[in-house]
């Protein structure tokens, strides 16, 4: 179990360094392939790269209808009527309350680990090198810490969520769902 510093310091340290070409699908489980890069925390002129895969489960959209089953617990007996009031205000100005729920599935079972005696920036050329030859699209290069490495990739997962859902709910109100 990690530290919540060490998860801080992960959050903040955490690079992608190449984003996948294609967003989360808005009607169907989306598989990005990952390279997680890092340096081993004690070994100079060593890097650990992780490769595996995280799935993105398609959207779904949650729509928050029994507004009345919100419990107030703590707030005067006049905050219902405030929330009622909230909730009538919002919904006459046409907004949609409705919001998208996203789902990951991440097989680490699948992550193979290699170790490269050589530096982190020569180990980041040379993969970002090669996805430039072989053109992968669904593939990302994160740079992370190793002994939070999971922190990172949820990291990346929930950045593919904030560049996702402009255009997933795009699409939703296309086909009228939302």
């Amino acid at each position: 179990m990690h530290k919540p510093d060490d998860i801080q310091y992960a959050l903040e340290t955490t690079r992608v360094l190449r984003e996948p070409d294609r967003r989360i699908d808005t009607f169907g489980d989306t598989r990005f392939e990952f390279q997680l890069i890092s340096e081993l925390m004690d070994q100079v002129g060593q890097v650990r790269i992780r490769t595996g895969e995280v799935e993105a489960m398609r959207p779904r959209i949650l729509r928050p209808e029994p507004y009345r089953e919100i419990e107030l617990e703590g707030f005067d007996d006049s905050a219902r009527a405030r929330l009622d009031a909230l909730v009538e205000r919002l919904r006459s100005e046409g907004r949609n309350l409705a919001f998208l729920q996203y789902g990951f599935q991440f097989r680490r079972g699948k992550v193979q680990e290699e170790i490269i005696h050589d530096s982190i920036d020569s180990v980041r050329g040379r993969l970002l090198e090669e996805i430039r030859r072989t053109g992968n699209p669904s593939l990302a290069v994160i740079e992370g810490v190793d002994d939070a490495w999971e922190v990172s990739i949820l990291k990346f997962s929930f950045d593919m969520i904030l560049r996702s859902h402009e255009i997933n709910t795009f699409d939703f109100k296309r086909r009228g769902m939302l």
